[in-house]
Order: C-alpha cells, then structure tokens, then sequence
C-alpha cells in the first residue's frame, strides 16, 4: 500500500466513510503476503519511498505475473527487471496496461501521476555494447520519477566524444556511467564534475576482462573522488542509488 493511500483510507475511517471491518480487510496484507513461492513485501513503499521490485529472472513467466498483479492491485508503480518478452506476455494478460522496455529487459505499471524531477539524472553509456545496462538504470529512474537524460558511445577511447557534452555533465545532479573493457570512463567523469557518480562495470570486453570483472576493479580503484560502484551489469541497482539521490534535493 502506498503511504497517501493508507492515509486516505485512515481518514476515511475516520470521517465514518470506511468501516472498521472493511479497512481491517484492506490492510490484511499489510506489511506481507504469503504465497506458495513468494512472500509479497506490501509495506516497501513506505519503508523506502518505492514498492518492491521484481527480479524476474530465474521465476517463470506466472510466477512474475503473479507478484506482478499482486503489486499492482496496491496502486503503486511496478518494476520487474531481467524480464523476457515471455515474461512480459504473462504480465500483459494480467495487467494490459504494462509495458516492456527493450533493450532494459524491464516491464513497468505506471498507476501513480508522473512527476518528474527538477535535478537531472545523467546516463552515460561507455560503448554501444553497454547500452542495455544503462537503459535498466533509465528505466529504474524514470519509473521513480527522475528526469533522466542518456548520452552514448563516450568511452575514453574517443575522449573528445564525451568532452563535447561538457555542458550537460555539468548540469547533472547525478550521474550514471557504464562501461565495459578498462572501466575507466567513471574516474574520468568523477574528474570533471562536482555531481556524484554512480559506476556500473559491464560484462563487456575481451578475455583478460573476466566477464566484468576487471572493470569492477578499475572503479573500485578509481583516483577521483566521488564515484561510488555497483556490481556488474547492475543497471537497476544504480538508477534506484541514483534516484534516491536525486530525491534528496527536490
């Protein structure tokens, strides 16, 4: 349940609108609820501002659709990441109105009024391969309602690519960057802006690479200060660490 609408229903008890027996029935989810192969965390929204988010990944398509209905019956927006268009199929008979994002691999409800911030949320994708983890961090920002804007392909190895937006990188309040191969593009970018800068090394990049593992390196060591890292390919973990952020200072 989201935060205004137990308000709502709080105060509509209140005024004699809702019965006791009826609001007791509304809130018998609350804070959890059980399933045979999830238990729904109903209460995250007002713990932590956002509903619980779906890592879909590894569930079959009905049980995705499932907590995916279950979420959404409580009128908050609803994120389910790693989703394939077989997930996504599942959810559209349940929920008609969601939508798949590609290359995110996410699918979204929107049931609450955008609002989008006034502080910007950078995304910086190293190459055109690290696109699909920048766009879960858009997606996962856009869905908490952060603006977001996205610059690709401003790796370091063509410097005067990323140099050229200058302006932007300082008009940012937050900044995400992803990049595969050396991972350097986070340090470079920490060394140009006063915003934070939140680091996703990505699975991309030739043996001596180690499937994102010597990116994750190279950020964790970065020499700028101001850069903060997820784990690989974690799109969605550095757009909530962003919106979160960004929040901070509406």
């Amino acid at each position: 349940m989201q935060p205004d609408a137990l308000i709502q229903l709080l105060q509509a008890v209140q005024k004699g609108e809702t019965s006791v027996e009826d609001a007791l029935t509304r809130l018998k989810n609350l804070p959890f609820e059980s399933l045979d192969f999830a238990t729904i965390d109903h209460h995250r929204a007002m713990r932590c501002g956002f509903p619980e988010v779906i890592f879909s990944q590894s569930k079959t398509p009905d049980q995705v659709a499932t907590i995916f209905t279950k979420l959404a019956e409580k009128g908050g927006n609803v994120l389910a990441t790693r989703a394939t268009p077989e997930h996504f199929e599942a959810v559209h008979r349940h929920a008609p109105e969601a939508t798949y994002h590609d290359p995110a691999r996410c699918i979204t409800l929107r049931q609450t009024p955008d609002k989008p911030s006034t502080g910007l949320v950078l995304l910086l994708a190293a190459g055109t391969a690290d696109i699909p983890v920048i766009a879960e961090a858009g997606v996962t920002c856009r869905i908490m309602d952060q603006r977001t804007e996205t610059i690709s392909d401003v790796g370091v190895a063509g410097i005067h690519r990323l140099m050229a937006h200058a302006k932007t990188l300082q008009a940012a309040r937050v900044i995400v960057t992803a990049a595969g191969m050396d991972g350097a593009l986070p340090a470079v970018v920490g060394g140009l802006v006063q915003a934070p800068v939140i680091a996703v090394p990505t699975s991309v990049g030739y043996g001596a690479h180690f499937g994102g593992l010597a990116p994750l390196l190279t950020m964790l060591n970065a020499c700028a200060p101001g850069v903060a890292v997820v784990n690989i390919d974690n799109g969605f973990a550095a757009g909530y660490l962003a919106a979160m952020i960004n929040r901070l200072g509406e």
